[in-house]
């Protein structure tokens, strides 16, 4: 719940005053995901607390809304459990050790729904080591999807170790990480194949830069591959498994690298004779700062396939086992601040 300027807002009994939020009372299907208010979480030494304006909904939530990541991390679940990994929004309150960011910032953050909540939220508290600056030209709406994807997809460009004029396959290149992928990899200067899904996802990924691009659905990639880089491709990203990523990576030379982020499923059933990286993205600051100056210094968005409002997280749930390119989005709190084209 909001306050204006005469209201004060609801307390939750405790002297923390009460958010909207998106709850699970257990892990199930989407009918478990039930809007209520909770107390804000509160703000440690080290913490800063955003007002959320878009939250990301990604893949993976629908895992987690399920319960196969419960104890992978090494915390325990509690209930409500409020699932969201991306925000952006404005900075609400920082903690006393905090000197880079001020009340109003306009931010970003890659967060973790453990131990403190997530970002399904009209407020999330994140560690400022997570927390960015959001550049002015890009729109809460593109920024509250990007963090995680856009992280996990320049560790994979940085696992490869390619030099300018290289060439790196994207498989999977429409999807969340693919598709910022395929624009980090050009511009670091290398030739990008991307392995899109769908016309649509054809379309998205010329759009952002790749030199070719084929439907993974449709065509013979392997034949594709091999026409692009006729000595074998010198790396690839994979950020979709199968028997299609599988016979695609045939087309990678023996000397070249595969990085593999970690949770993209199934793993090949027979190891390639390539090296072969799993990884986790980098959300440290220094990545973050990274990944700033490559938007700073570039056309580089984030392509929002649809966004849902809050109370309609259910919709966006079932929208994620549908056909998109892109990323998903909840529009958490109104965007007249930001009026900005996405």
């Amino acid at each position: 719940m909001r306050s204006s300027t005469n209201e004060q807002p609801a307390d939750s009994g405790n002297g923390r005053a009460l958010m909207r939020a998106i709850v699970l009372d257990r892990f199930g299907g989407v009918d478990e995901l039930t809007p209520r208010d909770l107390p804000r979480p509160a703000v440690g030494d080290q913490d800063v607390l955003i007002e959320v304006a878009v939250a990301g909904v990604g893949s993976w939530d629908a895992v987690e809304r399920q319960g196969h990541y419960d104890g992978v991390f090494g915390v325990a679940s509690t209930f409500p459990y409020v699932l969201g990994w991306d925000a952006a929004g404005t900075v609400a309150a920082v903690g006393g050790g905090v000197t880079r960011f001020a009340v109003g910032d306009r931010v970003y953050a890659a967060t973790t729904p453990l131990p403190r909540g997530g970002a399904y939220a009209e407020y999330v508290v994140v560690a400022a080591e997570h927390v960015a600056p959001l550049p002015e030209r890009v729109p809460f709406e593109q920024a509250g999807a990007m963090a995680w994807d856009a992280l996990t997809a320049l560790s994979g460009v940085d696992r490869l170790e390619l030099n300018p004029g290289d060439s790196v396959m994207v498989f999977g290149a429409s999807g969340g990480i693919g598709h910022m992928a395929v624009q980090l990899a050009r511009h670091r200067g290398l030739r990008v194949l991307a392995v899109a899904s769908g016309a649509d996802g054809v379309d998205l990924v010329r759009s952002r830069g790749a030199e070719a691009a084929v439907d993974g659905r449709a065509d013979d990639v392997l034949a594709a591959a091999k026409e692009f880089a006729p000595d074998g491709l010198d790396g690839a990203i994979v950020t979709v498994g199968g028997e299609t990523a599988e016979r695609a990576l045939r087309a990678v030379k023996t000397s070249g690298r595969i990085a593999w982020p970690n949770g993209v499923l199934p793993m090949p059933a027979q190891a390639p004779p390539v090296a072969l990286t799993t990884y986790d993205g980098d959300r440290s600051r220094t990545a973050l700062e990274r990944l700033n100056e490559v938007i700073e210094s570039s056309d580089f968005s984030v392509h929002i396939a649809q966004s849902f409002a809050l109370d309609d997280v259910r919709s966006a749930h079932l929208a994620l086992g549908e056909h998109y390119v892109g990323k998903l989005a909840l529009t958490v709190a109104p965007r007249d601040s930001d009026a900005r084209p996405a």
